[in-house]
């Protein structure tokens, strides 16, 4: 199996407002491929793509229902630490849930949580380690 990753799939208890999360929070655009069933974001490789919790569950053929940490974080990482504050800080300016506030981590980088509207924790971090490319891709090291 190469190694690759095609699409994120959250499953999200309402997918117009998830989907307006991503488009007013972070001012993403949606793919023309999204419907009133799904909604496709095209991030810099990959998808992420939201769709009925229920739905998806149905899909994987596993129960919907489940509680508390879900075992996976989702991150965006910047070039500078001064770029996490300031992303935070408009995000902050739009309401959106700051779980934790940007510090300097043990692993030596600077980072902090967001939550979007199902809880999903999106770590927004600066790591000195992983240097990213022009278009925001992780060069191999």
């Amino acid at each position: 199996m190469e190694q690759r990753l095609t699409i994120v799939g959250l499953g999200v208890n309402d997918l117009q407002g998830s989907s307006r999360f991503y488009e007013e929070k972070f001012g993403w655009k949606k793919l023309d491929s999204s419907n009133d069933s799904i909604t496709f974001f095209q991030l810099n490789g990959i998808l992420l793509s939201l769709y009925p919790r229920e739905k998806l569950a149905e899909d994987a053929t596993v129960s919907s229902e489940g509680k508390g940490f879900k075992g996976f974080t989702l991150a965006f990482n910047t070039r500078t630490k001064e770029e996490v504050d300031d992303l935070i800080a408009a995000l902050e300016a739009k309401e959106v849930k700051i779980i934790k506030r940007p510090e300097e981590v043990f692993w030596g980088g600077y980072s902090s949580y967001i939550a979007d509207p199902d809880n999903n924790l999106w770590e927004i971090a600066y790591n000195p380690f992983l240097p990213l490319d022009e278009k925001g891709n992780v060069l191999g090291q």
